[in-house]
């Protein structure tokens, strides 16, 4: 009788511990956008993003943001009451970045992110350019290959790739060319330092080829913590089109 009322005892204290720890501790959901900021691009266009954040919840939540790859990023504490939304216009001016790309972090207290979304655009000086809408990633999305489809560089047409890796070691990435599954017209290979974004044209990494309609980019990394992203722009009219990738069916045949 005494063992059972001291285990009773004991568990009791346990779990009174184990509350404790939780209250101190609350749940947080990270989501990430893979990528915001302002920046200056072709054809005088001035390059932003806008961010719009959605309470489902009953209870009112708070939800934390930041740019981790911009140095001189603030950290956003932004209550956000039951059934509201929160629209922010140009997300790197309202976190105090002045210019540069970085991915978003949106942490919210709680089991459940709030809905979040992003939506990047030119202007020049008073034009405003068709917005395009940047996928967020609610869950883990690393997969030792990822393919972006769908590419196409010309006269007419622009691509960025970008890499990000937001892990604490270096990261290596191999990316691969192709037009046909399995053949690679050309491959480079790039390093990311820790908690950095790779954001360049496709000639930048392949500098050889100079124009073609519907290309693949396989990338290939063992890197858990990165995520990867394409964007095709129209020269003449400045629309844009985010490009999310996915998963590819095996690594790539490196050549």
């Amino acid at each position: 009788m005494r063992l059972c009322l001291a285990l009773a005892l004991l568990l009791g204290a346990s779990a009174a511990v184990a509350q404790t720890e939780a209250d101190q501790n609350p749940p947080i959901t990270v989501v990430v956008v893979p990528v915001v900021g302002s920046v200056p691009g072709a054809n005088g266009v001035q390059w932003k993003t806008d961010v719009e954040l959605r309470n489902d919840f009953k209870t009112e939540v708070t939800v934390a943001l930041t740019m981790p790859v911009t140095a001189d990023a603030n950290v956003a504490l932004l209550p956000i009451e039951p059934g509201a939304t929160l629209r922010l216009t140009d997300i790197a001016a309202a976190l105090g970045v002045e210019n540069g790309l970085s991915p978003l972090l949106v942490q919210t207290s709680g089991r459940r992110s709030v809905t979040i979304r992003a939506t990047a655009y030119g202007t020049r000086g008073t034009e405003m350019f068709p917005p395009q809408p940047i996928a967020v990633q609610y869950g883990p999305s690393y997969f030792p290959v990822r393919v972006l489809r769908g590419l196409s560089f010309s006269e007419a047409y622009r691509i960025n790739i970008g890499l990000v890796n937001l892990g604490t070691t270096v990261a290596e990435f191999t990316l691969a060319l192709q037009r046909l599954p399995g053949r690679n017209l050309a491959v480079a290979r790039i390093s990311l330092l820790p908690n950095s974004l790779w954001h360049m044209s496709i000639q930048s990494a392949f500098p050889l080829i100079t124009s073609g309609d519907n290309f693949s980019v396989v990338v290939e990394t063992a890197s858990p913590d990165t995520h990867v992203y394409a964007s095709v722009i129209e020269n003449a009219t400045n629309a844009a089109r985010f490009v999310q990738p996915s998963l590819g069916a095996s690594p790539l045949d490196a050549q």
